[in-house]
């Protein structure tokens, strides 16, 4: 991993854990968060297609570290100390699920989401936690599920009332997670999504992490945030500290973004 020296907090810190509906929806993230957040904004993403909580992903020739070895927890724990009262880090726990595609059962795939959600209690974060799209993959049917396996993960032989039932299960086990750590939890209806079941259609990502930021109470702000070509080249084009692409490693320097109302970390 790549050593990245943090200093103090410039603001409110926010850690986003997720993969590819984050990864999409960077550009409205830090729209939204910095129009709800009065003051500047330290925000610790770790995203990613097809991203992992558990275990090393692989997307075309892109290769990321799981989630819980990213170079996130050593990022917080440098942070650790300096984050007083009137800065409680503020987290939210998305796109779970990847893991059911890759053959991991709910059970084990829950065990990674409790220990993310532990580590995040450790930091004193006000987290939030995004149920699995339920309504959406209720209603895939064969034919859809045939395309989309081919799409996204040919690799995956689970049949269709299999993935289901495990979408269920694991719906369950984060609803009695969050629970036990004292986290939030966010429902995704069904027209956040259209023929993709897994991925939230682009104008309602901005929904997502509203609905995110009133749950984590902060001031209500512009419902419609304006974002331009700008900012997609700004943070849309920044990558992770570490990757494997076609076999190389390669690191990138962090904060990637370092702006008066925004820094950004991307792991």
């Amino acid at each position: 991993m790549a050593a990245v020296e943090l200093t103090a907090a410039a603001g409110v810190p926010v850690v986003v854990l997720g993969a590819s509906n984050v990864s999409r929806g960077l550009a409205r993230l830090a729209a939204v968060t910095t129009a709800r957040v009065s003051e500047p904004l330290d925000l610790f993403v770790v995203a990613g297609h097809g991203r992992s909580y558990g275990v090393n992903s692989r997307v075309a020739m892109r290769r990321l570290p799981s989630i819980l070895a990213s170079g996130l927890w050593r990022a917080l724990e440098r942070e650790r100390g300096t984050v007083n009262v009137d800065r409680q880090p503020l987290a939210l726990v998305t796109d779970i699920g990847n893991d059911l595609l890759y053959g991991f059962p709910a059970a084990q795939v829950a065990r990674w989401v409790a220990e993310c959600l532990r580590r995040l209690a450790e930091h004193g974060a006000r987290t939030v936690v995004t149920r699995l799209p339920l309504a959406s993959v209720a209603a895939v049917g064969p034919a859809r599920y045939r395309v989309f396996r081919t799409c996204y993960v040919p690799g995956c032989r689970l049949t269709l009332p299999a993935v289901k039932e495990a979408v269920a299960d694991l719906d369950a086990r984060v609803v009695a997670l969050a629970a036990e750590h004292g986290a939030a939890v966010l429902d995704q209806p069904a027209a956040w999504y259209g023929l993709d079941p897994i991925h939230v259609r682009r104008r309602h990502l901005v929904d997502l992490f509203h609905a995110a930021g009133d749950a984590w109470g902060l001031p209500q702000g512009l419902q419609r945030v304006g974002i331009g070509w700008r900012d997609w080249a700004s943070l849309g084009s920044r990558a992770a500290e570490v990757r494997s692409l076609a076999r190389r490693i390669r690191f990138t320097p962090q904060p990637v973004v370092a702006r008066r109302d925004l820094r950004l970390w991307l792991y």
